[in-house]
């Protein structure tokens, strides 16, 4: 148990108060990483702003930038690695290529399938924006000491884990 208090434990206190014949644990975990997703929304927002960017094309330009040259993935590849609807990466996509981020083109290996192709500009911006992404993160964890942030990341890798979600990773396009 910690010295410092929250609002989830004061939270947590009522419920006990109120229903003491009910565990309300689940909610001290549950209700921080509500508030801490809230707080790193906005955080993100506020950088990737700075960008012309928003936290949905980051995750699809540095999808991309992370398959290596020649930066190419399919659009099931993508959805993929940003864990949304084909619906979703279509809308993401319209907006990048309309902006010059990304193009999409017919594969020469398989003429069926499509191409999203990262182009230099949007290189360029995700570039731009990766330095000042990582330090809005590290200072979103300055709070902890090296060693809890480590032991925070593997107890959330085990829970992601535990709930199914594993990754599929996305196969960079190969010319055939």
């Amino acid at each position: 148990m910690s010295d410092v208090e929250d609002a989830v434990d004061q939270i947590l206190a009522q419920w006990a108060r109120e229903r003491p014949d009910l565990d309300c644990s689940p909610m001290g975990v549950i209700g921080r990483i509500s508030q801490l997703q809230r707080e790193v929304f906005l955080a993100q927002r506020a950088t990737f702003a700075r960008y012309g960017l928003d936290a949905p094309s980051f995750d699809v330009l540095a999808a991309l930038r992370r398959a290596g040259h020649p930066y190419q993935l399919t659009p099931t590849a993508l959805m993929r690695t940003a864990l949304v609807t084909s619906g979703a990466i279509t809308q993401r996509l319209d907006r990048l290529e309309e902006r010059g981020l990304i193009t999409r083109e017919r594969s020469d290996a398989d003429g069926r399938a499509v191409v999203v192709t990262l182009t230099d500009e949007g290189r360029a911006a995700l570039d731009a924006a990766l330095p000042d992404h990582l330090e809005t993160e590290r200072e979103l964890l300055d709070g902890l000491p090296a060693a809890d942030r480590e032991l925070l990341a593997d107890l959330l890798r085990r829970l992601l884990v535990a709930l199914g979600r594993v990754p599929q990773e996305p196969r960079p396009v190969r010319p055939g």
